[in-house]
C-alpha cells in the first residue's frame, strides 16, 4: 500500500529541537464533543499556531484513549506517522514523551512530532458514562493495598502527613499553595475557577482524605491540548519564534507504598537533577515553573526536590507568596490543576503554559521579570501515579 513502505532514512548530525506549536482545545465544562474531537481540535489549533503544514508531521505521541493508542488517535487525525510513542505513566506521561520526542528528533529519527491529549472526564461522570476512580485497579502489587481501602488520594495524604511530621510543615502552608494557584487563575480567561479563596476557606472545607480538604485537591474538568516539536530545520518556516528544549530528565520510583523509601522525596529529585545537568543550568536560572498539582503537597515537595529550596523548607518557601504570577518564582501561572483545568494526565498542559509564557502570549496573566522583560527559561515537571514517576523538561527562548 502507498505510504506504508519506508524509504531510506538519511543520517543527521544531532539537531536542536524546538517547540513550534501549542494549543488548547475547549476546556472546562465541555459537554458535547467526544475525547477524539477534543484531540482533533487541539491538534488543528497547534498546527495552525506553528504555521507549518500537516505534511511535516512524521512522529506522533498519545496516551489515555483507545485500545491501541496512539494508533487509533493517529487514524482519527488522518496521520500515518513513522515514529510513535504511547508511554503511559500517569501525569508525567507528556514530559516523558516530550523527552523521547526531542531525543528522536535530535537523532534524525523524526522531523516533527505531535503530542496530543483530550479527555471528557467531567462530562462522562455528569452523564453517568463512568464513575469516579478511587484507585488504578487491584492487580499486581496493588492487590496488597486496595482491599484495605488504600485509595489513590490516601497515598498522597499519607505522604503529606509524613512531611508534616518530619519537617513541621503546616496545614496553613499547604493551603497557601491552593490560594496562590487560584490567584494566578484569576487572570486566566480559560481557567475553570477564578474567584479568590482564602487559607481559612481551604482549611474549613469538606474533608476528603486527612489532611486534604476539597480545595487541597485538583478540580475535575474536560479539555485537551497539543504540542508540536520540530527539528531546527523547520524553524525558519514557523509562524512564531521557537522555544527550545534545553534539557530533560525522567525517573520512576515505586508502585507499592511499602517500596517507597522516603515519603518526603519524589522522583522529581532525580528527573530534575538530570534535566538541569543536560541543560547546563541550575534552579536559579529558571524564571517560572509549571508543576503537576493534583494535590497541594505535590507542588510543595516537587519544589524541594527540583532544588528551588532545601528539603524540609518547602512550607516556608510557599508561604511567602513566591508562587504568585509576580512572585519570586511564579508557579502554575495558569492556575494549575487546582483551579484552571484537570481532565486527567495534565502534564501536557504544563508544557503549553510554559511555552506561552516564554512567548509573552498570556495577556494579563503574563509573567514579567524586573525591567518588564519576558521570562527566558521555564521548567515543566510532571508527576505520575502517587509519586511513582516524574518527567522534567527545561525550555528556553533565544
Amino acid at each position: 500500500m502507498p505510504g506504508l513502505t519506508p524509504g531510506p532514512v538519511p543520517a543527521h548530525p544531532r539537531r536542536r529541537v524546538a517547540v513550534v506549536g501549542v494549543a488548547l482545545s475547549d476546556c472546562g465544562r465541555v459537554d458535547g464533543p467526544t475525547p477524539y474531537a477534543l484531540h482533533a481540535q487541539a491538534a488543528r489549533r497547534a498546527l495552525a499556531d506553528s504555521g507549518l503544514d500537516r505534511s511535516v508531521i512524521d512522529g506522533f505521541a498519545s496516551a489515555g484513549l483507545g485500545t491501541l493508542a496512539p494508533v487509533e488517535v493517529a487514524e482519527y487525525l488522518g496521520l500515518r506517522p513513522t515514529w510513535v510513542d504511547s508511554t503511559s505513566v500517569g501525569g508525567s506521561t507528556w514530559e516523558v514523551m516530550a523527552a523521547h520526542a526531542a531525543d528522536a528528533i535530535a537523532a534524525g529519527h523524526a522531523g516533527a512530532v505531535l503530542l496530543v491529549y483530550g479527555s471528557t472526564a467531567r462530562a462522562d461522570i455528569k452523564a453517568r458514562r463512568r464513575t469516579s476512580n478511587l484507585s488504578f485497579g487491584a492487580r499486581g502489587p496493588l492487590q496488597f493495598e486496595v482491599p484495605y481501602g488504600h485509595t489513590l488520594i490516601s497515598k498522597y495524604a499519607m505522604a503529606a502527613r509524613r512531611h508534616m511530621h518530619e519537617y513541621g510543615t503546616t496545614l496553613e502552608q499547604l493551603a497557601s499553595v491552593a490560594v496562590q494557584a487560584r490567584a494566578n487563575a484569576a487572570t486566566n480567561p480559560d481557567a475553570m475557577f477564578r474567584d479568590p479563596i482564602t487559607v481559612d476557606e481551604v482549611l474549613s472545607g469538606e474533608m476528603i482524605a486527612d489532611p486534604f480538604t476539597k480545595l487541597h485537591c485538583c478540580i475535575r474538568s474536560d479539555g485537551g491540548c497539543a504540542v508540536l516539536l520540530a527539528a531546527e530545520d523547520y524553524v525558519p518556516d514557523t509562524a512564531k519564534a521557537p522555544v527550545w528544549v534545553l534539557g530533560s530528565g525522567t525517573s520512576v520510583s515505586h508502585t507499592a507504598m511499602s517500596e517507597w523509601e522516603d515519603f518526603t522525596v519524589s522522583p522529581a529529585a532525580v528527573s530534575g537533577r538530570i534535566a538541569f545537568e543536560r541543560a547546563g543550568l541550575t534552579p536559579a536560572d529558571v524564571d517560572l515553573a509549571e508543576i503537576y498539582d493534583a494535590f497541594t503537597y505535590m507542588t510543595l515537595v516537587t519544589l524541594e526536590d527540583l532544588g528551588f529550596c532545601a528539603k524540609g523548607e518547602g512550607g516556608a518557601f510557599v508561604d511567602k507568596g513566591r508562587l504568585l504570577r509576580d512572585g519570586e518564582l511564579p508557579v502554575n501561572t495558569d492556575g494549575g490543576g487546582l483551579s484552571a483545568c484537570h481532565p486527567g494526565m495534565r502534564g501536557l498542559f504544563l508544557l503549553v503554559e510554559a511555552v506561552r509564557q516564554l512567548r509573552g502570549e498570556c495577556g494579563p496573566g503574563q509573567v514579567l521579570k524586573p525591567g518588564g522583560r519576558l521570562p527566558r527559561v521555564a521548567l515543566a515537571s510532571g508527576t505520575g501515579g502517587w509519586f511513582c514517576s516524574s518527567g522534567t523538561v527545561i525550555l528556553g527562548r533565544d
